[in-house]
């Protein structure tokens, strides 16, 4: 309108005047699109994903009654906590126009009375603070004030503090009084991603509950779910590359598919999600790890540079690499594991391969060294350098044997040469060293180079026995308790060794079977991961069963009685007690057998019998 009260005239779209058109109907492209986090924004328990807990607890309690004055919402960002938050304010004050509805409830299928302004943060009996920018004592003071006062229109006062953890600790003090014992009509729901600074006198007044990231299948799921209804298409490896970028928050879930969406313009590919968020192509990230498994560093710096020339971060690429060895070794521990719809087929497929190939061992090496490398290179002034560096020490270790596998490659060589690669083997080039005439040189045991190639691969100490080799390993009888004592040594397990020796008394032993009376002091498990280390080492399965007979002393107190029989011989023995009386106040601490050394050659005895033949002509 004009000054004088007329109706303006519509601007024409014709008359080449620029400016802000404030009468015109929003248009698309003019600001009035909504980001699918607040479009697609929970408003009940019933669109509320990933938190079956809450919404199970809620319901119940609601049912019975059993309400409580306080709610404390914890979780990840993004996790829902703003909005579960509104949700139970609106349940909290659910009612229909008809009166229908006379108390809080879960099922809220329409539109309420108080659910648009509840929703929409307008709503005069819901308040709303942000704790972050309301930190001191007289916001928490105006809470104080208005809570005693019933509400205008709702069911209840439902005050929600956001970001609790940023009151200051005057603020929470002064909240204590009230939170403890408020009004009927008053409720507090709290939200926070620092739970640990809310101090324990707020939490213990409070219901607490811990909002869990949500799965990435189920992020799959929803963002599928939204896609159809933005008529989106979307490769379903994209979906994936989506919810694993988010970590569990279905806030940068959507934001990540906007953005995608975006991106896009149009089908939203796997190759174009990798692109937007910087990721190597996910094939290459295994096809890297493989030339780092095989100890392949020429193709392995090749790929990891191809992926750097398209965009990739170098720190990304490693932390690629940590997640494939993480998803490796739970399909070595867990075969399911492999079917989880959320990675790829290659992913699946490579990831038993591997699973397959590499040792509990290797994998948990190249996961250490994953991660201080990643370490590194975010620290690095050349990133891509550094990160080159890691992936040399990767593949270069890969060929190394660890200390135990060396030593049995030793020992089945007979000291000699090894096909272990080692930086250390090269051959000398120094000159020979002079020797005395008719002196032996010593022989060593040396690790010699091999070139890297297919045999080499197929000989790697890393590279676990296939299946039929395992199935024709000799099985290791064992009929004797010393025998068992012995085995558990051999095997490195201390402290079964050290159980059988101080808290088993030896009832009977035969093959397969064992049969063994308790001290008081052994572990209750003992027989349990007895019974499954004898089958892991013999290769057969043993009964081992607890007796009520005495049996005999355990291994300790057979060694302690014979130390105690020796020292009571050394103490009777005339040398000693000689020793003991010119030595006043002198103690017998240790009794050592000494085994006789056996004489170095015959050739002296030999001798001396032909001396003693000749004096006797």
């Amino acid at each position: 309108m004009t000054d004088a009260g007329t109706p303006a005239p519509p601007p024409s779209a014709d008359d080449g005047q620029s400016g802000f058109d404030l009468g015109r109907a929003p248009e698309i492209g003019s600001g009035n699109y909504r980001v699918l986090a607040r479009k697609y924004r929970p408003t009940s328990f019933d669109n509320l994903i990933g938190q079956e807990a809450l919404v199970r607890t809620v319901s119940n309690a609601f049912e019975t009654g059993r309400i409580p004055q306080a709610w404390i919402l914890t979780g990840v960002r993004g996790v829902g906590k703003t909005t579960t938050a509104r949700i139970l304010a609106r349940a909290l004050n659910y009612e229909l126009p008809d009166g229908s509805i006379k108390g809080p409830t879960v099922q809220m299928p329409t539109l309420g009375t108080h659910c648009q302004a509840i929703m929409e943060s307008r709503h005069i009996d819901v308040l709303e603070m942000d704790a972050a920018s309301h930190t001191g004592v007289d916001d928490v003071r105006q809470i104080n004030d208005s809570v005693r006062y019933a509400p205008s229109s709702a069911r209840y006062k439902v005050y929600i503090i956001d970001e609790v953890h940023m009151l200051s600790t005057a603020a929470f003090n002064a909240f204590l009084k009230t939170l403890e014992e408020p009004p009927a009509h008053a409720k507090f729901v709290f939200a926070t991603t620092e739970i640990r600074k809310v101090p324990v006198t707020v939490l213990s007044r409070c219901q607490r509950f811990d909002l869990r990231r949500v799965e990435a299948d189920v992020l799959m799921t929803h963002l599928g779910n939204i896609a159809r209804q933005e008529s989106v298409e979307v490769e379903p490896e994209a979906l994936g590359i989506i919810a694993r970028a988010a970590e569990g928050s279905v806030r940068d879930s959507l934001s990540l598919f906007d953005q995608a969406i975006a991106h896009a313009a149009g089908l939203v590919r796997a190759d174009d999600v990798r692109q937007m968020l910087g990721l190597a192509d996910r094939t290459r990230v295994i096809d890297l790890f493989d030339a780092l498994a095989r100890g392949d560093i020429a193709t392995a710096f090749s790929e990891f540079r191809a992926q750097y020339d398209v965009g990739a971060d170098p720190i990304v690429v490693l932390s690629d690499l940590a997640e494939f060895v993480n998803f490796v070794t739970r399909v070595k521990i867990v075969p399911a594991t492999a079917d989880n719809v959320v990675f790829g087929e290659t992913e699946r497929l490579r990831a038993r391969e591997f699973a397959t190939k590499l040792s509990m061992r290797v994998l948990s090496r190249m996961w250490q060294m994953l991660l201080k490398g990643i370490t590194e290179v975010q620290g690095a002034t050349r990133p891509a350098a550094a990160a080159e560096m890691v992936l040399v020490r990767i593949a270069y270790v890969a060929d190394l044997p660890t200390p135990d596998e060396a030593i049995r490659m030793l020992d089945q060589n007979g000291g000699g040469a090894s096909p272990v690669r080692t930086e250390s083997a090269a051959p000398r080039t120094s000159s020979p060293v002079n020797t005395p005439a008719g002196q032996a040189t010593p022989a060593r045991a040396t690790l010699t180079s091999a070139p890297r190639g297919g045999a080499e691969a197929a000989t790697r100490p890393q590279m676990m026995a296939s299946p039929a080799a395992q199935a024709t390993a000799p099985q290791i009888r064992l009929t004797t308790f010393p025998e068992l004592v012995a085995l558990a040594a051999q095997k490195r397990d201390l402290q079964v060794k050290a159980a059988l020796e101080a808290d088993v008394r030896l009832v009977r032993i035969e093959d397969g079977r064992l049969e063994v009376a308790m001290e008081r002091s052994a572990s209750r498990t003992l027989i349990s991961d007895l019974s499954r280390k004898l089958e892991q080492w013999t290769g057969r399965r043993w009964t081992v069963i607890v007796s009520n007979e005495q049996g005999q002393p355990t291994l300790r107190a057979q060694a302690q009685s014979r130390q105690s029989a020796r020292e009571q011989a050394a103490e009777v023995d005339p040398r000693v007690q000689e020793v003991m009386a010119r030595f006043p106040g002198a103690k017998i601490l240790e009794v050592r057998h000494i085994v006789p050394e056996a004489p170095e050659s015959d050739d002296i005895g030999e001798d001396a019998a032909e001396l003693s033949d000749g004096d006797d002509q």
